[in-house]
């Protein structure tokens, strides 16, 4: 407990700075700095999605599923192997963006994220290896590991067609997918299925059986949605369409389990966690609605042409359902302690920040005026994210500072 929870802050600190990263380019432009803005954005996305989702994630997974006295001395290796090479990613993206020692770090992850999979899923004990909760997770590393196909075939498509190729762009879509939709919710909903379990809520393995097909059918062909920009033929959008309606099938069928045992969740969860959890699930519904939007011609052009519904979208997936979501988790497993200031200004930065960007999207589409001073006000909203991880990395400290005002 006392490791998972050292490495817990640990992806926590890398959140802290992914948020300050934020704040920095949204900063930039209001008073420009001496940066090279594309390089901290490299940076921000990079230690965002791999230094707080990936270490958060791997080390909720090994602290759920793994026998700790036996593993954590191999489990440590991988681990701090994998902060050399984050380290390494936040000392060469700022300064020279994808070049040779970024490109080194960035593809020693990769192998670190393999040794990892592979140390998971050799190792769990068979009595896990039977439960509804694994069979989630072990697809959701699967689909980790495919995502990286991407990354590899970017070197290849800067070589021979280069970066101004639609392949560059799809190598790129194709890692983001695949990281969003299949490793990083698929692993989420794993965990919620070892909470159901834990709680010993039976779910029938026909149940079972319905969400998961339909679910990982519906990520694979879901893909489709991300290539639609390229005005790709109709057989595209109908897969793209298909695989977003069997998401919602999936989401559907999950939406059931918990409305079936709402009064068990209920009465085992805090106020505050239920709370959470239902925020999490309206995310993800929204998420879900928003992502089969994009299957139709027009909002799929309207999506390509409008970057800000583009940010917003991945900020609402990334700061909304994955992160949130990994809050409650955290929450309820014993990692952290949620204070409900912190999950207010959490909330109050994303809504606001969601809501601006969504604005600036919607008056580009609509012709609506932005009005004076946008910006500010967006890297203004954008400090209390940061204000919100030092909430959650230091409650007992401000409580403290809370008493002795």
């Amino acid at each position: 407990m006392i490791v998972t929870k050292t490495h817990i802050k640990v992806s926590l600190g890398y959140f802290l700075l992914a948020a300050l990263l934020g704040v920095l380019l949204r900063t930039f432009v209001v008073t420009p700095m001496p940066i090279n803005y594309r390089f901290i954005v490299h940076t921000h996305s990079h230690i965002a999605l791999l230094g707080w989702v990936y270490i958060a994630l791997t080390t909720l997974l090994y602290h759920l599923f793994m026998d700790k006295q036996v593993m954590d001395r191999r489990y440590r290796r991988i681990f701090w192997f994998t902060q050399i090479c984050l380290i390494g990613m936040l000392l060469s993206f700022p300064f020279q963006g994808y070049a040779l020692f970024s490109i080194i770090f960035s593809t020693l992850f990769l192998l670190a994220s393999y040794w990892f999979s592979a140390f998971f899923l050799k190792h769990t004990p068979r009595s896990f290896k039977v439960t509804k909760s694994y069979i989630c997770v072990k697809y959701a590393l699967w689909f980790m590991i495919g995502s990286s196909i991407g990354p590899w075939a970017l070197g290849a498509i800067m070589t021979i067609l280069g970066p101004e190729s639609i392949w560059y762009r799809l190598a790129i879509y194709f890692y983001l997918h695949f990281q969003y939709n299949g490793w990083m919710i698929l692993a989420l909903t794993g965990i919620f299925f070892y909470l159901l379990e834990q709680l010993q809520i039976n779910i029938s393995a026909r149940t079972f059986r319905y969400f998961f097909l339909t679910t990982v059918l519906g990520i694979i062909l879901s893909f489709f949605l991300s290539t639609l920009w390229t005005g790709p033929q109709l057989i595209y959008y109908i897969l793209g369409g298909l695989g977003a309606v069997l998401q919602l099938i999936g989401f559907g069928i999950l939406i059931n389990i918990c409305l079936g045992n709402r009064m068990a969740l209920k009465s085992a969860l805090p106020r505050l966690q239920f709370n959470i959890l239902k925020a999490v699930v309206f995310l993800l519904m929204v998420k879900m609605i928003l992502q089969w939007l994009t299957a139709w011609p027009y909002f799929a052009n309207l999506a390509a042409t409008v970057l800000d519904f583009t940010i917003g979208y991945l900020h609402w997936t990334f700061l909304g359902v994955i992160s949130i979501g990994l809050f409650f988790f955290l929450e309820f497993f014993g990692l952290i302690k949620l204070s409900k200031m912190a999950i207010t200004v959490y909330f109050g930065g994303f809504l606001l920040t969601e809501g601006l960007i969504f604005y600036r999207g919607m008056a580009a589409w609509l012709g609506w005026p932005l009005f004076e001073d946008y910006s500010k006000f967006l890297a203004v909203g954008s400090f209390l994210m940061p204000i919100a991880v030092m909430l959650v990395l230091w409650p007992y400290k401000f409580n403290r500072l809370k008493v002795e005002a």
